[in-house]
């Protein structure tokens, strides 16, 4: 434990005031100091973390995963990030920054941080073992997976160094309207409503494509919107037991209509929990557009994402 500092102090000075309140953010922080499994997650980057004694000493590790997170839940970049940490005690507190005896990491610290995981593809892995935790935890996969995709935006216009696009970027339609970026994938567990695995491609690709990466192979039901329908072949490609379970498109003016609609409408009781981790990952931690150029640095930052959507969502269960 370190030697608290005057610096510190300072900080924990606002216990004494009166009518001090904690901030959702402090609640936030709280928890999620407690859910989250940091020593399993350390584990995994620790091998390709640098060493001491060659050089500069290194941020110790578990404070650059903290501060990593941080950036995730609060959809900060690396420079913001580094300003939070110097104007919130909160934040300090939590990442374990003691102004008194050392400095916060700065934003190319982050970044070299950020790179590492993303070179070394560590997003994946991180994401893994958060569900080895959850599993182990008693979460575990059941026999039903929902599947189904959403678009994460990227900036369409030639105002830049290139002149041109994201090349690994594309366009497609929904609807009426044109959109430009890539789309996520993720299959999720109809029990639990967790995700177990998560595909990220370019926003032109049908989403009955990754559809057999996205199922386990031991499913009895699989849900999914429309997109996915009669796409037995693929299903059972992965799947041989996994029934059928996804929406079927409804024709107007069919003499079966509102049976149709009555059945899909069944079915969508259970699918709508997709759209749960949908809103944790794009909604609370604002990842709606791509921050980065390029699929793979966007994929770590979703697999991250969606890691932490499944320790939030089973917090509860958790702290119990």
């Amino acid at each position: 434990m370190k030697q608290q500092t005057l610096a510190m102090a300072a900080d924990q000075n606002a216990e004494f005031e009166r009518y001090l309140k904690p901030t959702r953010r402090d609640q936030f922080l709280a928890t999620m100091e407690r859910v989250v499994p940091w020593e399993q997650l350390c584990a995994v980057i620790e091998p390709h973390y640098p060493k001491p004694g060659n050089g500069r000493p290194p941020v110790a590790l578990q404070c650059m995963l903290r501060m990593y997170f941080v950036q995730h839940w609060f959809n900060l970049a690396d420079e913001a990030c580094e300003d939070a940490l110097l104007d919130s005690t909160a934040l300090r507190r939590f990442v374990g920054i003691d102004l008194g005896m050392e400095r916060v990491p700065d934003a190319t610290t982050l970044l070299k941080f950020r790179r590492r995981i993303e070179d070394k593809q560590l997003g994946a892995a991180l994401f893994a073992k958060v569900g080895e935790v959850l599993q182990s935890q008693g979460m575990k996969v059941g026999k039903g997976t929902i599947v189904d995709a959403t678009i994460i935006a990227a900036p369409s216009s030639t105002k830049n160094a290139k002149r041109e696009r994201d090349p690994e970027m594309h366009q497609t339609r929904k609807g009426q309207q044109w959109h430009f970026g890539m789309k996520l994938h993720i299959g999720v567990d109809s029990e639990t409503g967790l995700a177990h695995s998560a595909v990220v491609t370019a926003a032109n690709v049908h989403d009955k494509h990754p559809l057999p990466e996205l199922m386990h192979g031991a499913e009895e039901k699989l849900y999914g919107d429309s997109a996915y329908a009669s796409q037995q072949a693929l299903i059972r490609s992965k799947a041989p037991q996994a029934q059928d379970w996804t929406n079927q498109r409804v024709r107007p003016g069919s003499a079966t209509e509102d049976l149709d609609r009555i059945i899909n409408r069944v079915k969508s009781r259970v699918r709508s929990r997709v759209e749960h981790v949908f809103a944790v990952v794009k909604k609370l931690w604002g990842f709606n557009k791509v921050r980065y150029r390029g699929l793979a640095k966007n994929a770590t930052r979703a697999f991250v994402a969606l890691g932490l959507a499944n320790i939030y969502m089973a917090r509860q269960r958790l702290l119990a």
